[in-house]
């Protein structure tokens, strides 16, 4: 990956993990590093033959030492050449981080403690310090490499190229020089570039990698695919409805490469607290070194024991399994089509206890249809003017009024009223048709159903109403349950249906608190109230519902994968319709704090022992120090790998 040769160098963890931050979690598997994937395992292989090089020549001065008694020189320069073999980088890293700003860093640790046991006439151990360190230091960095290895699979639904039609000809183009009303073809295999309509063809599209959705959907003429759908049976053509920069692949790309520029709370105090406990075991490690010969004359004996001290002291196993606990957790919500911003909202996610929802399109499925028509006068004047008002909005309940059976006049001076209706002028005459809220305006005192319905009126006089029925989505009264079970103290729906009508599909799903016949500001408000009862995540459509999304303490944005308003303002995109996938994420969240904080308190244990141990006398084997350091970090790796599952 990018900061592979970091790695290869000896690189401190704490070091190496900024690296990482300035790449961004999705940077090293990003276009750059596909240049370099010969390197990477170049430099893996490198990396092997160094350590079993090291190890031979290791085996070799024990022998030398302790079988065959040889020279104590002869022993020696083998030793110093098995240290050299995966050491030198180390020291020499060690060096510049002295003349960069940074000279207690991981290298500085292990130089001076593998350095100072030649000094001491542990040879053997100062050997074995430098190749156990260095194999630690490999296996875990191959453990990052799996969990980022799981990002870039989503990363690489992005196609560098596009094949266009023009003039009758295959064209192959940069994808990112695709044109709105281009036809571009799609081969068997291949991934749809950026986001358009099917105008020929038919094939099976796999959708997983944008909506975590296993089961291929079948495509065809007139139907919609995303950039980044994989082509799997026949060749389709497509015309582009977006540009490559703003296609759902482009965008997640952009999505996972900043994921991790928000840190999480536990991995800035980690970073925090391992740039002050450094200097302190270094501080105590002199003291150690120094003080008690002073009163019992044994240099050797205290000097190799602070040398162990600092060895153990190494803070790597914290500085790198909490990120690679958060990384991780990203990653496996990524797969499963939940888009989490950033470990500091991961986090946060878990930590919610109220459930804010909006209805429609969120709990319920946003497909509506007549259900009644309750006429004050003439049915068919009614339907005339309910039709002709809503014939020119997108609003679901527009569209279902519209696919009534009935005349369309020309509508004039439309003016929509966010969160009441439509005002317009038909043939002279003023008419509106939406709530109850807007009935108001013009006198007409009008009770909530316990539907949804369009009541209508023509200068002044009312002409009736029209009910349509949403439906609620088959998981939603699931989710609400799953979330009940995972902590939450409490659900609440903020609609801007009627109350009647909202505290019905309520009921079904089994929410808790209704507050219906609100405005988007009116959203704000109230989520501002939940506030102050806990952390509350809000989750609502992404295109009404920006403000409430933005400030929530988490805001999720549900089947919004098109939405530019979603993008923005929430801090977790559900790229499909499955409510399902709200404790989902909750579960991942706590799952990957509860990982992050079992590291922690793991790590700081063991290594509090150990330093007792060594300074003590009971256990200052310097190999057995660095074992200890060395173990626990890849014990925390391979604990943090858990949350991948």
């Amino acid at each position: 990956m990018a900061h592979e040769h970091h790695h290869e160098h000896g690189c401190s963890h704490e070091h190496r993990h900024e690296h990482e931050s300035e790449h961004e979690l999705g940077h090293g598997c990003c276009e750059h590093c596909c240049h370099e994937h010969g390197g990477e395992e170049e430099d893996r292989r490198g990396r092997i033959i160094k350590l079993a090089v090291s190890a031979v020549l290791f085996v070799a001065a024990l022998l030398c030492e302790h079988v065959f008694r040889l020279n104590g020189i002869i022993c020696l320069v083998i030793y110093i050449a098995a240290f050299c073999v995966v050491g030198y980088e180390v020291v020499i890293e060690a060096f510049k981080g002295l003349f960069h700003g940074e000279p207690l860093d991981e290298c500085f640790l292990m130089t001076v403690a593998s350095v100072g046991a030649f000094f001491t006439g542990s040879y053997g151990e100062a050997a074995a310090v430098m190749i156990l360190y260095s194999l630690g230091e490999f296996l875990q960095d191959l453990a990052v490499d799996k969990s980022r290895d799981s990002i870039s699979e989503l990363i690489d639904i992005v196609p560098k190229t596009a094949t266009v039609i023009r003039s009758g000809e295959y064209i192959e183009i940069d994808a990112d020089d695709v044109e709105i009303g281009d036809t571009v073809a799609v081969k068997p295999g291949e991934n749809v570039p950026v986001d358009g309509v099917v105008i020929s063809g038919r094939s099976s599209v796999n959708m997983s990698a944008l909506t975590g959705e296993s089961l291929p959907a079948d495509v065809c003429e007139g139907d919609s695919v995303l950039g980044g759908y994989l082509n799997l049976t026949g060749e389709i053509r497509i015309r582009a409805e977006k540009e490559f920069d703003d296609s759902a692949a482009s965008r997640i790309k952009g999505l996972i490469e900043g994921a991790e520029a928000k840190k999480a709370k536990t991995e800035s105090f980690i970073k925090r607290f391992a740039r002050v406990y450094t200097p302190v075991v270094v501080i105590l490690a002199l003291i150690v070194a120094v003080l008690p010969p002073l009163f019992d004359n044994q240099w050797r004996t205290w000097i190799h024991r602070a040398l162990t001290f600092l060895v153990v002291s190494c803070p790597c196993a914290l500085v790198i399994s909490v990120p690679l606990t958060f990384f991780a957790g990203i990653g496996s919500a990524s797969r499963k089509g939940i888009l989490i911003k950033g470990a500091e909202h991961l986090e946060t996610l878990g930590r919610a206890d109220i459930f804010a929802f909006d209805k429609t399109g969120t709990l319920t499925k946003g497909s509506f249809s007549v259900v009644n028509t309750v006429p004050a006068g003439d049915v068919n004047d009614l339907i005339t003017v309910a039709k002709s008002a809503e014939a020119h909005s997108n609003h679901p309940i527009a569209k279902a009024v519209s696919a009534l059976e009935g005349e369309t006049l020309e509508a004039e001076e439309l003016t929509e009223l966010p969160g009441e209706g439509i005002r317009c002028v038909i043939n002279g005459s003023e008419c509106a048709a939406g709530n109850a809220k807007l009935m108001r305006r013009y006198g007409i005192q009008i009770a909530d159903g316990a539907s949804t319905s369009v009541h209508v009126c023509r200068d002044g006089v009312y002409l009736g109403r029209i009910d349509v029925s949403d439906t609620l989505k088959k998981d939603a009264s699931d989710a609400i349950k799953e979330l009940k079970a995972l902590g939450a103290k409490k659900t609440v729906m903020l609609s801007g249906d009627n109350k009647a009508a909202a505290e019905a599909a309520a009921s079904a799903a089994g929410v808790d608190e209704v507050r219906g016949s609100l405005l988007p500001e009116d959203k704000v408000d109230a989520v501002e109230e939940l506030l102050g009862q806990g952390s509350v995540a809000y989750t609502g459509d992404g295109i009404n519902d920006a403000a409430v999304l933005a400030r929530a303490d988490v805001g999720i944005a549900m089947g919004a994968l098109g939405s530019d308003a979603a993008i923005e303002a929430a801090d977790v995109v559900i790229t499909d319709d499955n409510i399902g996938k709200v404790p989902t994420a909750v579960r991942i969240s706590k799952k990957t704090v509860r990982i992050a904080w079992q590291n922690i308190v793991f790590a700081i244990a063991v290594k509090l022992a150990v330093m007792v141990l060594s300074v003590t006398g009971v256990a200052d084997m310097m190999w057995l120090a660095v074992f200890a350091d060395t173990g626990v970090a890849l014990l925390c790796a391979a604990n943090a790998m858990r949350a991948m599952k």
